[in-house]
């Protein structure tokens, strides 16, 4: 990999194709259905056990007001590290981890209002498809995370 390379995690949400830079990602579990919070943000989808500590699972469809999650046998849940919290992201699935040369990223577009730009590190453009890169750190904002941790 050359130092203008990035190695990205591709993985499905409401039918596009996102990516989230790797080292963002601690691991990849098989969906298991969280356990339910009381009084928790809208899109905070409950719990899970992991690794002898509780973590919390977070719907990207419904933070980006997407609306459910798509249920079928390929969901994931993508750990993100951020920081010493960590947090499960649920995906409708995960397509692959590739090279990615920086030349075919660029910036989001004003366009791009559907989801915050805040959250979008910027476009891919793959042969196939464009794909969105994901900022994982700033998904939950401060607020957010005293609620969450």
């Amino acid at each position: 990999m050359s130092s203008n390379e990035v190695k990205i995690l591709i993985f499905g949400l409401n039918g596009e194709h996102y990516a989230t830079d790797i080292k963002e990602v601690e691991r990849i579990l098989g969906y298991e259905e969280p356990t339910i919070l009381p009084d928790s943000p809208s899109f905070v989808k409950g719990v899970i056990n992991y690794e002898q500590s509780i973590l919390p699972i977070i719907s990207l469809s419904k933070k980006f007001n997407f609306g459910e999650d798509e249920e079928n046998e390929n969901r994931k849940i993508i750990v993100v590290k951020r920081d010493e919290n960590k947090f499960g992201i649920i995906v409708e699935n995960v397509y692959e981890v590739r090279d990615v040369s920086s030349d075919l990223m660029e910036e989001a577009p004003p366009i791009t209002a559907t989801i915050d730009k805040r959250y979008i590190a910027g476009l891919i453009k793959l042969k196939d498809n464009i794909v969105i890169l994901l900022d994982l750190e700033k998904i939950l904002s401060s607020e957010d995370e005293e609620k969450i941790f």
